[in-house]
């Protein structure tokens, strides 16, 4: 009976393109060997995604790795009669235009396997097939032409977007202006119309008050012709009519006010100003965020490796006036230990009074990363902002037990982290020195633990309105013995 062509690719694992040794099948069908797949996902570690490299299916946790008893047992078959030569009446399978890459990359005619002992045709040479690879930098060529081709469409969103945005904006903006624009012209016209009916109403006591005054003096001057008059009797005649004097009704109604008389509302137009500003603070506030969001979707990508990392050092010295008097600093103030005695610090408003803790000199914005060294009993690897409480040990000084720090642990045998007062385990392996990333603009604030590989420990994804400082803070598990140490690391 004629048996069923056979070629070896169907017993060759993908990844390292050889017979499959110690065959194991993933769940979606796909076999490779053991130690192929194993080292393929611990690459993808960091990452935490695992995909099979053949269909490119994505598992949400490592799968399994489940021997293919088989395939297996195939395998030993096939090592068996693979050092055997194929006899003169095998048929061979498909024969095709391959590459050796032991005999100087020349064309051959050559058969993938013999159909009854699987012989391979050329002993400890490897084939390649260039037809496949072209498949593949064309299939990688398609690919990133559909990328660049999605890329020029954000493009091109992106410009939509702001363009819209900046129009709006304006638009906004300018109803603003026309409306403080109209309030000032009303407040304008309300104080020239009281302004004119305030003079009118000077003006008319002031007339009437002048007439009295002439006629007064009109009287007055009568009064002093008639004190020369030597006839008595012609006197007391006329004495009655010019001595009566009419009461004066118009100086009980003047009603003299303090020369501020349009102060009141400029007093009050300076209010409305200066609530505009708290307004328009508050406003911006937070609008600057989302024009931050916006600028950190474009930029680069989040690193990956440590040397990516390393693109964005930063070197951090210690703030001696911010330190507990149980810490002492040393190595230019990028190491600090915590001692049983009080160091004497002089009185500083910027030092923790109640709590172990240190913040660093530099103001933190961008993308920044740093290393550091730590030993003892413990010690809380942080990111803070400057205005933290200072004074004794409340939630409000000590790191991670407030909205203004982040902090995260660490232990002989685990992590944790905490902010604002939460308390989040974190797994990972347990590392003397602890990488931290930060990128202000984004929002994106990452632990590592550094060995021989870099191990993400925790991400945090918020928004940052003020410039961040790294901080330390030391303890013991049990009992104060001192001895904590931590040190920022030259990475540079």
């Amino acid at each position: 009976m004629a048996q069923r062509g056979v070629c070896l690719e169907e017993f060759s694992c993908s990844i390292c393109l050889d017979l499959l040794k110690n065959p194991v099948t993933i769940p979606c069908g796909h076999s490779f060997c053991k130690n192929c797949i194993k080292n393929y996902w611990d690459e993808d570690s960091q990452r935490r995604i695992h995909t099979c490299p053949q269909c490119r299916k994505m598992f949400r946790f490592r799968p399994v790795l489940v021997k293919n008893i088989m395939l297996a047992a195939l395998m030993d078959n096939l090592k068996k009669t693979r050092l055997q030569a194929a006899p003169a009446d095998h048929c061979y399978a498909g024969p095709e235009d391959v590459a050796c890459d032991v005999c100087t990359g020349r064309k051959m005619k050559a058969v993938k396997s013999c159909l009854s002992c699987l012989a391979p045709p050329l002993k400890n040479h490897k084939l390649v097939n260039p037809s496949k690879s072209r498949q593949q930098i064309q299939q990688r060529i398609q690919d990133q032409e559909k990328d660049v081709k999605l890329l020029q469409q954000e493009v091109e969103a992106i410009n939509v977007s702001a363009d819209k945005a900046v129009e709006d904006s304006e638009k906004i903006f300018t109803e603003l202006i026309r409306l403080l624009q109209k309030r000032s012209s009303e407040v304008k016209q309300q104080i020239r119309s009281q302004q004119e009916t305030e003079v009118s109403r000077v003006k008319d006591v002031q007339e009437k008050l002048e007439q009295e005054i002439t006629e007064l003096k009109r009287k007055d001057a009568e009064l002093e012709q008639l004190s020369h008059t030597e006839d008595h009797n012609q006197f007391l005649l006329n004495y009655p009519s010019l001595s009566a004097l009419s009461e004066s009704t118009h100086s009980s109604s003047i009603n003299i006010r303090p020369l501020r008389h349009f102060e009141d509302v400029t007093a009050a137009v300076s209010e409305l100003r200066d609530k505009l500003q708290d307004v328009l603070r508050d406003t911006w506030t937070n609008i600057s965020p989302k024009l931050t969001e916006v600028e950190g979707s474009l930029t680069e990508p989040e690193p990956k490796t440590r040397t990516e990392f390393l693109k964005y050092s930063q070197e951090i010295t210690l703030d001696r006036n911010t330190a507990n008097r149980f810490l002492l600093l040393s190595k230019g103030n990028r190491k600090v230990t915590r001692v049983e005695e009080q160091r004497f610090y002089p009185d500083h408003p910027d030092r923790f009074a109640g709590c172990c803790q240190v913040l660093s000199r530099e103001s933190l914005t961008g993308r920044c990363y740093w290393e550091m060294e730590w030993s003892g009993g413990g010690v809380e690897v942080v990111v803070s902002n400057k205005n933290i409480g200072r004074a004794g040990s409340s939630n409000e000084c000590e790191f991670g037990f407030n909205g203004k720090s982040w902090s995260l642990n660490c232990t002989t045998d685990s992590y944790t982290f905490y902010h604002n007062l939460v308390k989040t385990p974190v797994p990972g392996p347990v590392s003397s020195r602890i990488g931290v990333y930060l990128d202000h603009r984004a929002g994106i604030l990452c632990f590592y633990s550094v060995s021989g590989t870099t191990t993400l420990l925790h991400r945090v994804q918020t928004r940052f309105t003020q410039p961040l400082h790294a901080g330390v803070g030391l303890f013991s598990l049990f009992s104060y013995n001192g001895g904590a140490t931590a040190e920022f690391v030259n990475v540079k």
